[in-house]
């Protein structure tokens, strides 16, 4: 494990042992709806009413830390306390090599949504909940129940699904082609077949998710869309942040000109 100190945040280099400790798992837990997933870290941010968890974390990480390397931890962890109220970012070894985790994802009607894993693994687990928990209706530690009754809610769900990696674990979805008729049925104009079988329709598939827009929407819905997205991730409008969140933004502004620039045309 490696931890340093920077003048904005608290990055965490470890190993899927840690990744997996009781302390880490829990405050992983609690903090769902205060992290960002990145394309190879997570980043926590501060969450106010969650000071005293926040603190216990930074004190086991201390600890943990101290026991690896073999030294008193009790002048190092005032130092990391003075860091406290920074984001923490968390990322794997470069040494480490990606772990397959499988997601099975399985539609009783158009509007409730099965995700579940083969195996409990509270990383990938948790991006979900930060992305669906107001859409779930139950759930475990390697499951959750969907209601996707809305529009919103199906946008939200593409968008979750796009993410292929977290830190280093590769998710591998699992589905039917019954899955994609029966969530979208209010779609039947869709091809799903062709969408599963042409690359240029699955790119399709992917800037509707970008738009926030169900599959087959139309040009004036992804239209509305497009204008409310650019201003909200306009880079302008973060002028005063980090760097690594401007070019989220960038990244995310230059994606939704794509998008829409190609759904323009095909819808």
């Amino acid at each position: 494990m490696e931890i340093v100190l920077h003048n904005n945040l608290i990055l965490v280099r470890t190993d899927f042992t840690t990744l997996n400790q009781p302390w880490m798992i829990e405050f992983l837990n609690q903090h769902a709806k205060s992290m960002l997933f990145l394309p190879k870290s997570v980043l926590v941010f501060r969450n106010d009413t969650l000071k005293e968890v926040r603190e216990e974390f930074i004190r086991a990480l201390s600890h943990h830390h101290a026991k690896t390397h073999d030294f008193d931890h009790t002048f190092f962890l005032r130092s990391l306390l003075k860091f406290g109220n920074y984001p923490i970012k968390i990322e794997l070894k470069k040494l480490e090599k990606p772990q397959i985790v499988k997601v099975n994802l399985y539609a009783y009607d158009k509007k409730t949504v099965l995700i579940s894993l083969d195996k409990p693994n509270s990383w990938v687990m948790t991006y979900f909940r930060s992305q669906l928990n107001v859409y779930m209706e139950k759930g475990t530690d390697q499951s959750m129940v969907l209601d996707l009754s809305s529009y919103k809610a199906k946008s939200r769900f593409d968008r979750a699904m796009n993410k292929k990696h977290i830190l280093h674990y590769d998710i591998h979805y699992t589905y039917d082609n019954r899955f994609l008729s029966t969530l979208y049925s209010d779609f039947a104009s869709c091809t799903f077949g062709d969408l599963l079988k042409e690359e240029q329709n699955e790119e399709n598939k992917r800037y509707y998710t970008v738009l926030e827009v169900p599959i087959g929407a139309s040009k004036e819905v992804i239209r509305q869309n497009y204008k409310k997205l650019v201003k909200i991730y306009h880079p302008d409008k973060i002028i005063a942040e980090e760097p690594y969140m401007v070019d989220y933004y960038t990244k995310k502004f230059q994606l939704l000109q794509e998008a829409y620039t190609t759904l323009k045309i095909v819808s």
